[in-house]
């Protein structure tokens, strides 16, 4: 089935599903169900059979889903079976927290380079990294190949940030400043703000 067949919404509540099968495995299981997946994520069984079958049959019933093997078709399907590269571009605090953040090489990714345009900070170690000059953005991308950043820019620079990284070729964007940024047809992007869901938490707040 082609991707644009499947609606966003369904590959977004996919890496939720891998998050809780990559719990139970390491919890010593081997078989769960929908109901148990469900339970877990507060998302109805009947959902979650409904978002899976969009991608084929992983289950019998009355024998529930294999823990293993599900897991290896949700990487299949996201892409994570494979480790991408990622650029990180702004080392502000939020940068170098995500810069020093250990969870992603285990989920199919691995930060490569981080970037700032200040001169400041040039040369600096990160962690394991040393801070690049943004101004040769769009050769390193190039040369690297890298298809998939993370922006962690202020939001005045986020567009031109953003055209440079679709310049050097970047397909896919993870978005931490607090504003909507424009892009080419081909290229996704997601946005991370934490205002936005602390709003919409406080709207069921007595």
């Amino acid at each position: 089935m082609g991707t644009s067949a499947v609606p966003d919404i369904v590959v977004g509540r996919l890496p939720l599903y891998l998050r809780a099968l990559s719990q139970m495995e390491a919890e010593g299981k081997e078989i769960t169900s929908s109901q148990e997946l469900g339970e877990r994520l507060g998302i109805s069984s009947a959902q979650i059979r409904k978002d899976l079958s969009q991608f084929g049959e992983f289950g019998k019933q009355g024998t529930g889903y294999s823990i293993g093997y599900l897991t290896e078709q949700l990487k299949r399907i996201l892409k994570v079976n494979q480790t991408w590269d990622v650029a990180l571009i702004g080392v502000g605090d939020l940068g170098r927290a995500v810069a020093n953040y250990a969870g992603f090489l285990d989920r199919g990714f691995r930060v490569v380079a981080i970037y700032d345009n200040d001169p400041r900070k040039i040369g600096l170690k990160v962690g394991p990294f040393q801070i690049r000059d943004a101004a040769k953005l769009v050769q390193d991308l190039r040369g690297q190949r890298i298809q998939v950043a993370m922006l962690a820019v202020p939001v005045a620079e986020a567009q031109s940030v953003t055209d440079r990284l679709v310049e050097g070729g970047v397909r896919a964007i993870l978005c931490y400043a607090p504003t909507s940024i424009s892009v080419p047809r081909l290229v996704r992007v997601q946005y991370i703000d934490p205002v936005l869901h602390l709003q919409r938490m406080t709207y069921y707040v007595p």
